[in-house]
């Protein structure tokens, strides 16, 4: 007779806290005396002048009770050593959208990467001021939807993304190059859940034409960042970083080219490092693992 496998889940651990001796100790133990196989984990402690500790740890565990896990969690060892935390479980696949204008670059990447399951998420809607790219996600199965705006639709414009990502149950947006400045409104809808790209290496040269103001200054890097947005136009909390280096025989359309390189490879890290659940915000800092 065959016997049926236990399915096993695996749990992503998140922490940030006071820094004090036992604090792996603490986690390792509850989660043996569960039963829980510890995958990898991963801590970092702050100048002690700060005195933080963050960790990560992935553990699997069979027939996990999640809401049961947490609780347990949260009374043994989250309150009596004052823990931020978070638990997330590789049973569900995020739910990422998509806001992009005219170019394509950083939107095709994504696409190419997701379809080669490089990015394990689900991508429910793509929405755009532009119309140009709607085939390209259509013939993958991919809901489009064309909501231009000016200054004077702007509010309606903004209330019906919002709308569609509600709709369409988005865990996160990552903006791919979607050339639109988000309202106080919108971003507050979504703390530490909408990723952009910025076309420069912050905080150098933010705005709308990094890559002229780099040519006319002559620099030698030129960069891509991607951060969490916040109300703060290009000063959100970064993500992930990447530079190339350039000289005066550049023109202002070679740094565009190469920008558009570090762009793709910058957004697709952080969009997986997002996915995979190695980034812990604090402040406007994030550690990521």
């Amino acid at each position: 007779m065959l016997t049926q496998e236990i399915p096993h889940i695996t749990a992503c651990l998140l922490i940030c806290c006071p820094d004090r001796p036992g604090i792996v100790a603490g986690v390792s133990q509850f989660l043996y005396l569960l039963g829980a196989n510890i995958l990898d984990a991963s801590q970092h402690s702050t100048d002690p002048r700060e005195g933080l500790f963050f960790m990560r740890m992935e553990f699997q565990l069979a027939n996990l009770d999640k809401a049961a896990l947490e609780a347990a969690f949260r009374e043994q060892v989250a309150i009596p050593l004052q823990m931020e935390w978070k638990i997330d479980y590789s049973d569900r696949r995020k739910r990422m959208a998509i806001m992009v204008s005219a170019y394509d670059h950083c939107l095709l990447e994504l696409l190419w990467r997701w379809k080669s399951s490089e990015l394990p998420v689900d991508i429910p809607v793509v929405i755009s001021n532009h119309a140009a790219l709607e085939k390209e996600c259509t013939s993958l199965g991919i809901p489009f939807h064309y909501l231009p705006v000016s200054s004077s639709t702007k509010e309606l414009q903004e209330r019906a993304a919002i709308g569609l990502l509600e709709q369409h149950r988005a865990d996160f947006t990552v903006l791919a190059r979607y050339m639109q400045i988000l309202s106080p409104q919108f971003v507050s809808r979504y703390p530490q859940r909408i990723i952009n790209i910025h076309h420069s290496f912050l905080p150098a040269f933010a705005g709308a034409r990094p890559y002229l103001n780099a040519y006319t200054r002559g620099v030698k890097l030129i960069g891509a960042t991607a951060h969490y947005v916040t109300n703060e136009l290009d000063e959100g909390p970064i993500i992930e970083q990447d530079v190339a280096r350039v000289s005066h025989k550049h023109t202002v359309e070679d740094l565009v080219m190469l920008g558009r390189d570090i762009e793709r490879q910058v957004l697709t890290r952080a969009v997986k490092a997002h996915i995979d659940n190695r980034v812990i915000l604090h402040g406007n800092k994030t550690i990521v693992f």
